[in-house]
C-alpha cells in the first residue's frame, strides 16, 4: 500500500495545525458560525442531529495495522459522551460505502486535537465533504483479483495527488465522487458515480480509461453514460481536468437539487460531450498545461513501486497461535460455511482474501467498536501482512492471508466478533446511519436493519434465499445506496411520521447482476412496523414462484413486479398515499 512521503507528511501536520487556529478562533468568537462551516467542511466536520461528525477520508480503502489502531484510538478516547443526556454513546466507528470511516460523538472542542492524532498515522479528513473531489475510491481487490486486467490503485493515487486542494475545483456546483476499477466485474459501482474508470488494456496491449460521466443516486438516480471508450492513461487528468472545468463553468449552482453532474450530462448531452471534447483539445494544445497534467512513465512507476505485493514469505499464524489451530479437515461445518462464503480468490497461488463481517445482531451495519477496530488490526498484522481494506459493502477485507493460515483466521475471527458466514447474502445488508444519527434524514435505518439481522439468523435459511443484496438509506441522499439494492428501502417523512418505500430490482452494476440500473418502486410506503414484513413477503413470493437454481433478480425478471406488489400489499394495514 502507498506510503505517505516526507511531503505528505509535512502537509497532514501543516493542515491540522492550521485547522486548530480556524477552531481556535471560532471558539473564541472570532469565526461565525457560517465562517466556519466551509472551513470545517474541507477537513470533513458535520454538524448532525446530536453532536458533531468527523467523516475521515480511506484513499482507496486501504488501511495498515497502524492506522486501524489509531482509529480504534480515536474511538476510545475522543468518540466518547461521558455525561449529559446522550452519556455512554459513542466509542465506535461507522465504514461507508465510500471507503470512510466517521465517527458521531467527538465533541468539536477537541476537534483538533484528532486531526493531530490521525495526522501522525497518516490519516486525516481533508475533502470527504464539501463541494470538492471526495475520497476516490476503487475495488477492494484491486491488485489482487484474478479478473483484473490492470491494478487501479496506482492511479487511484495519482488521481488523489492531483485532486487534493485543487485550487479550481475547491467550490464545485456539488460534491464530486470518482471511482475505478480494473476487473471485468465491476466491484466498484463506477455507473452510480460522478466520474467512472475502467482502466483496461486495448487490443494493442496500451493501457487506457474507459470514461463514464454524469452518474449519481439522490432524488433524481441516473447511470453514468460513456464518453470516450479509451483515454491513453499519460492523459487521464487532462481528460478529468476537462470535465471538471466544463461542469464548473455550466453546473447548476441556483438550485442545490440540479446542481450534481449528473443533471448537467442529462440536460446537455451531446453538446456537453463536445464542450468536455473541446476543453481536453485545448489542454493538450496547451505546452504549459499539457506538461504539467500529462503523466510519465517514472511518475507512474514511482507510485507503482508502493504498490508490489508483500514479500511473498507473509509470517505464518501457526507460528504465532496459541493454541495451534486444528487441520482444516477436522473443522466444524461452521467453517466450511464461512470458508465457502467468506474467502475470496487471489490471483498469487496459495493466497487469498477474507471479508470480516461488519453485519451481526446487536450493532449497526458497518460499526466497530474501538476494541474490535483493535481486534482488526490485530488479524491484519498476523494474517494480512500488516493491511486491511474497506469494501464498499461496509466490511473489511484482509487481502494477503495464506490459504495454510484459513483455519487460525476463523477461530480468530469468530473470537473477535467478525466471524459471521454471510458475504453477499441477505444480512450482509447496506444501511446508512439515517435518522438515528443523521440531521438530514427522514426516517431511522438501524432499527429496520436490526429487525432484519435478528430476524434473519438461519445460515441454512440465508444460503436458501441465495445471493441478495438489501440496501437502506434514511432520506433521498441515498447515503444507503437503497437505489441499486435488489431490494431497496428508503426512509421518507409523512406528517411527522416514519413511512418506508420498498424498490426493487437494483443493481450497483456486477456482471452476474446485470448492467447498473436503479430499482422500481413497489406501491405506497409502509409504515414502520410493516417494512419488515413487506421483505418477508418479497423473499416468501421468491422463494415459491422461483425456477430450480434461479437467483432474485432473475425471478424478478421473469414474473415482473405484479405478484411482489400483491404480496407486499397483503401485510399493509395503513397506506402513506403521498410518499
Amino acid at each position: 500500500m502507498y506510503r505517505y512521503s516526507d511531503f505528505d507528511r509535512r502537509f497532514l501536520r501543516q493542515r491540522a495545525a492550521q485547522f486548530r487556529d480556524q477552531l481556535q478562533r471560532h471558539l473564541r468568537g472570532e469565526l461565525s458560525a457560517d465562517d466556519f462551516k466551509p472551513l470545517r467542511l474541507q477537513n470533513g466536520w458535520y454538524v448532525q442531529r446530536h453532536a458533531p461528525m468527523l467523516r475521515v477520508a480511506i484513499p482507496y480503502g486501504e488501511l495498515s495495522s497502524h492506522q486501524l489502531r489509531t482509529l480504534a484510538r480515536v474511538a476510545r478516547e475522543f468518540d466518547r459522551v461521558r455525561e449529559g443526556p446522550f452519556a455512554g454513546q459513542g466509542g465506535y466507528g461507522h465504514f461507508t460505502t465510500r471507503q470512510n470511516i466517521q465517527f458521531n460523538w467527538i465533541p468539536l472542542a477537541r476537534a483538533a486535537d484528532v486531526m493531530d492524532v490521525l495526522a501522525e498515522a497518516d490519516l486525516h479528513g481533508i475533502q470527504t465533504s464539501g463541494n470538492c473531489i471526495r475520497n476516490i475510491t476503487t475495488d477492494a481487490l484491486a491488485g489482487i483479483a484474478p479478473d483484473e486486467a490492470v491494478d487501479p490503485r496506482p492511479y487511484c493515487e495519482l488521481l488523489r495527488q492531483w485532486s487534493t486542494l485543487h485550487p479550481e475545483f475547491a467550490f464545485l456546483p456539488r460534491k464530486f465522487k470518482i471511482a475505478v476499477t480494473g476487473a471485468a466485474d465491476d466491484r466498484a459501482a463506477i455507473a452510480w458515480h460522478d466520474i467512472g474508470l475502467h482502466v483496461h488494456r486495448d487490443a494493442q496491449g496500451a493501457v487506457g480509461f474507459r470514461v463514464r460521466a454524469g452518474g449519481g443516486m439522490g432524488r433524481t438516480p441516473l447511470i453514468a453514460p460513456e464518453l470516450r471508450a479509451f483515454v491513453p492513461w499519460q492523459e487521464i487528468l487532462l481528460y478529468l481536468e476537462a470535465i471538471l472545468r466544463v461542469y464548473n463553468q455550466y453546473g447548476r449552482r441556483d438550485n442545490l437539487y440540479k446542481a450534481r453532474l449528473k443533471i448537467l450530462v442529462k440536460a446537455e448531452g451531446q453538446r456537453f460531450v463536445d464542450a468536455v471534447e473541446a476543453e481536453y483539445q485545448a489542454l493538450r494544445d496547451d505546452d504549459a498545461l499539457g506538461a504539467a497534467l500529462r503523466l510519465s512513465d517514472a511518475a507512474l512507476a514511482a507510485v507503482q513501486a508502493h504498490f508490489a505485493p508483500p514479500p511473498s514469505a507473509i509470517p505464518s499464524a501457526a507460528a504465532n497461535a496459541a493454541p495451534a489451530a486444528p487441520a482444516d479437515g477436522a473443522l466444524p461445518a461452521a467453517y466450511h460455511r464461512w470458508r465457502a462464503r467468506q474467502v475470496l480468490p487471489h490471483r498469487i497461488p496459495g493466497l487469498c482474501a477474507v471479508t470480516l463481517s461488519l453485519k451481526r445482531a446487536g450493532l449497526p451495519p458497518g460499526n466497530a467498536t474501538a476494541e474490535q477496530l483493535d481486534a482488526a488490526a490485530e488479524l491484519a498484522q498476523r494474517y494480512s501482512a500488516g493491511e486491511a481494506r474497506v469494501t464498499h459493502e461496509q466490511n473489511l477485507l484482509l487481502p494477503w492471508v495464506r490459504e495454510a493460515d484459513l483455519p487460525a483466521l476463523w477461530q480468530a475471527a469468530q473470537a473477535a466478533g467478525f466471524g459471521a458466514a454471510n458475504h453477499g447474502l441477505l444480512t450482509d445488508l447496506i444501511a446508512c446511519p439515517g435518522g438515528d444519527l443523521c440531521a438530514l434524514a427522514n426516517a431511522r435505518t438501524l432499527p429496520i436493519a436490526a429487525a432484519v439481522l435478528e430476524r434473519y439468523q438461519d445460515p441454512h435459511e440465508l444460503e436458501a434465499i441465495g445471493e441478495l443484496a438489501l440496501h437502506m438509506s434514511g432520506c433521498m441522499n441515498s447515503c444507503g445506496h437503497h437505489h441499486s439494492g435488489h431490494i431497496g428501502i428508503l426512509g421518507v417523512d409523512k406528517d411527522g411520521s416514519e413511512w418506508y418505500q420498498l424498490t426493487l430490482g437494483g443493481s450497483d452494476g456486477q456482471t452476474r447482476h446485470g448492467s447498473a440500473r436503479a430499482g422500481r418502486v413497489v406501491g405506497p410506503a409502509f409504515a414502520a412496523d410493516e417494512i419488515v414484513d413487506a421483505i418477508d413477503a418479497v423473499l416468501a413470493t421468491y422463494l415459491e414462484q422461483r425456477a430450480p437454481g434461479e437467483r432474485f433478480l432473475d425471478t424478478l425478471a421473469r414474473l415482473g413486479l405484479e405478484p411482489f406488489r400483491a404480496a407486499t400489499d397483503a401485510v399493509r394495514q395503513t397506506t402513506a398515499t403521498t410518499v
